[in-house]
């Protein structure tokens, strides 16, 4: 069963949410500002999908991510301290982000969605 970390105020996890329950896609629901995965989540899923970048898991279009200033900072970031910072403050993380334990997908696109979840 799917993962899905998402924020009940964000539209974008509402369209994702959508677009699994009209696919019949079965998922647990966890809402990542009030209970962000842990640390180590994060560091693995950061680790197993390195190539896609550590912006691919930041939302960096958020008012936390530009208060702290992160643009400056990310590409300096270890893996150890991106999965730090995520894990504290959940409005960090693109959302939603949905796993299987084998694959991940930050964000909502429908392309992508199809992909990796059909």
């Amino acid at each position: 069963m799917l993962k899905f970390y998402g924020y009940k105020r964000c539209s974008t996890s509402k369209k994702a949410q959508n677009w699994l329950d009209d696919h019949q896609i079965a998922y647990q629901y966890q809402d990542l500002v009030e209970k962000p995965p842990k640390q180590e989540e994060l560091l693995k899923w950061l680790t197993d999908f390195q190539d896609r970048g550590l912006r691919y898991f930041f939302n960096t279009s958020g008012q936390v991510y530009r208060q702290m200033h992160l643009k400056d900072q990310i590409n300096k970031m270890t893996l150890e301290e991106a999965a730090k910072s995520l894990s504290q403050n959940g409005k960090l993380i693109k959302r939603p982000l949905v796993t299987d334990g084998k694959k991940l997908a930050c964000g909502f696109k429908e392309d992508i969605y199809e992909k990796t979840w059909l």
